[in-house]
């Protein structure tokens, strides 16, 4: 049996993509493909607020997509799990044959939500 026939999954997994699907929290998890950063630089590397930054990572962290480590007074905040990162690889990947056709659709919409 195919696991997206579950709607409970279905809903799921769109939650899922909602992480991602946010330009401030994808080009946080962007920042973190290559390591841990404290969240001071997150802000140099992504250009957000400090404000912004922390609000997303909060999400990013109650939705299991990064982790912080804490060492003195810092936290240092990484990707919770290797797919995540395979993940944002894929869609890099997809993105070189679809960009075309997601650049110009009129059916996805920024402000969705």
């Amino acid at each position: 049996m195919y696991i997206a026939a579950n709607p409970k999954i279905g809903e799921l997994k769109a939650k899922l993509f909602r992480g991602f699907s946010d330009p401030s929290r994808l080009s946080i998890l962007e920042a973190l493909r290559d390591g841990s950063l404290t969240v001071n630089e997150i802000v140099q590397v992504t250009g957000l607020t400090q404000s912004n930054v922390s609000n997303h990572l909060g999400c990013l962290r109650d939705c299991g997509l990064v982790k912080a480590k804490q060492q003195g007074r810092f936290a240092y905040y990484e990707l919770s799990d290797p797919r995540v990162e395979q993940l944002l690889c894929l869609a890099d990947e997809l993105l070189v044959h679809v960009a075309k056709g997601i650049y110009v659709c009129t059916r996805y919409n920024a402000r969705e939500g």
